[in-house]
């Protein structure tokens, strides 16, 4: 019964799916990222990847610059009055 109630909560607190790849990297590229990550090779590839998953919304975003009007100007926004 615990098992299944930690198996359960895992799933519920957001578990992805995973899959084991092999990478064929050059050892000083990866020992500068994980100078600069502080963390081991998986975690390290795993925020090198999410940094191109932002690169790419921030491209589409920057698509739609100027296309969006917005009712309130940016002085609007940041009076809390």
């Amino acid at each position: 019964m615990r098992l299944n109630a930690i198996a359960t909560y895992g799933m519920i607190a957001g578990m992805e799916e995973t899959r084991k790849i092999t990478v064929h990297v050059p050892a000083d590229l990866l020992a500068a990222a994980q100078l600069e990550t502080g963390e081991g090779v998986t975690e390290t590839v795993r925020k090198g990847l999410e940094l191109l998953k932002r690169a790419q919304v921030y491209r589409e975003l920057q698509k739609l610059r100027g296309k969006v009007k917005f009712k309130y100007t940016i002085d609007q926004l940041r009076d809390d009055d």
